[in-house]
């Protein structure tokens, strides 16, 4: 290795330009008189480069700076100084070197960083997720980001924007509590449900990105959610839509006048079952036995829930046709089956001159009418799908479907009654003698 003392010299340009590699030998040196440490060296190929020499906890490093065309004589004597001092505190400079690239890369990652929008992150946060989540609850993740503008599929009217499609462009890193204020204020005139509901779902989706390295930091949850926040988020109010006894003569003819019976069926289904609107419009053929007289309905709560296949409803989903594997078939929906009938119902409600009643509402609406025949609270909530909300209910009762068969067929006989409908008789299997031969 030669010695930095040999051959030293004051840089000058000509004198680099001049400098080359005896024949004969592999390299050579020429070392600067005025800078320690700093030369260039020369190889036999004809190329050159300004290097480092010094000694590091006894050992000799040699490193390299860079080729005379690239590095002026006063840059590299600064670079050599700079290696010096390195040194000098038991630095290596290849380490300080890969320390300096280490924070430019994070400081690039963290420019591309503050770039990501929160529409950025939905989609990679419902994908994550959506494998714990029921359908209606995708469904709103969905749809609180729905693009506007977009045709529908059962009307001629296109989409509205979604209750968060006003945020879906802002950086992560630029929410702020007063962005969020302006937001909710707006949103809240004219949907405070879905607004509530919106700010639920990103609060959720805000907590995930703090537990995600690659988003950690981008967005200070406790910061953003603030009290002015939270205290500005409309409060739930309690629904209250329900068919009275004196409504449902009214109710039923109007209903049963439905030009569809796919239709009718279904929203007569929703009333004497009480199940949920997406539970019952994708009840399958599979899942409903004509023998042994039951529904198996995909429930949020269980997974699924089997409950009775009371006698007027087996009647009419008998007659319904089989088109696909949907019991509630529609051939123009998308998905195979009714996907909304609340549109439907409200227009034959109200000419029929009904309140205002929600799909939901005829939920409701089961559990209210079933307490006039004094059927155990424990029965309608098993039968609805509701979580035990007692002891005993959750832990030491399970009603076989023959008892649940017993107080469902009470209830919708009752309700058929106030009604005005003809029920079948006891011994009436009629329709279900029908199906059994249809296959």
């Amino acid at each position: 290795m030669a010695d930095a003392n040999d051959n030293r010299v004051n840089f000058t340009h000509a004198r680099v330009e001049r400098f080359g590699c005896p024949a004969g030998r592999s390299e050579a040196f020429l070392w600067d008189a005025k800078t320690p440490g700093l030369g260039i060296r020369s190889r036999s190929g004809g190329s050159k480069q300004y290097v480092f020499q010094g000694r590091l906890h006894g050992k000799t490093l040699r490193l390299t700076i860079g080729k005379p065309e690239s590095w002026d004589i006063d840059d590299a004597r600064a670079e050599a100084r700079r290696m010096r001092v390195l040194i000098d505190s038991g630095i290596h400079p290849r380490d300080e070197q890969k320390q300096r690239e280490d924070e430019a890369n994070q400081a690039a990652q963290e420019r591309e960083r503050a770039t990501i929008t929160l529409s950025d992150v939905w989609a990679e946060y419902i994908a994550a997720r959506k494998p714990d989540w029921s359908e209606a609850h995708l469904h709103d993740h969905e749809r609180s980001m729905q693009v506007p503008g977009q045709p529908r599929k059962n009307s001629r009217m296109t989409t509205k924007a979604g209750v968060l499609y006003a945020l879906r462009d802002e950086r992560l890193a630029d929410l702020t509590a007063e962005r969020l204020l302006f937001w909710l204020e707006r949103e809240k005139k004219t949907r405070p449900t879905a607004a509530s509901r919106a700010y639920r779902l990103l609060r959720a989706c805000l907590a995930w990105c703090d537990e995600q390295p690659k988003y950690r930091g981008l967005a200070d949850a406790r910061r953003v959610l603030s009290k002015s926040v939270r205290r500005a988020v409309p409060k739930p109010r309690a629904k209250d839509d329900v068919l009275q006894r004196e409504q449902l003569a009214l109710w039923f003819k109007a209903v049963r006048g439905a030009g569809s019976p796919v239709l009718s069926a279904y929203l007569q289904a929703l009333l004497l079952t009480g199940a949920r609107r997406r539970e019952m419009s994708a009840l399958r053929w599979a899942d409903t036995d004509f023998d042994w007289r039951s529904l198996t309905l995909r429930d949020k709560v269980e997974g699924e829930r089997t409950i009775p296949l009371t006698p007027y409803l087996a009647q009419l989903l008998a007659a319904l046709p089989r088109r696909n594997e949907y019991v509630f078939s529609s051939p123009t929906a998308g998905a195979g089956y009714l996907s909304d009938g609340n549109h439907a119902h409200t227009r034959l409600i109200a000419a029929a001159g009904l309140p205002h009643l929600t799909l939901h509402g005829l939920r409701r609406s089961f559990g209210t009418l079933s307490e006039w025949v004094e059927c155990p609270v424990g029965v309608v909530a098993q039968i609805q799908g509701h979580k035990p909300s007692a002891l005993a209910e959750k832990h030491y009762r399970r009603r076989p479907l023959d008892l649940l068969r017993l107080w469902h067929t009470r209830i919708e006989g009752w309700i058929l009654d106030q009604g005005g409908i003809e029920q079948p008789a006891a011994d009436d299997d009629t329709g279900l003698r029908l199906v059994k031969g249809a296959s």
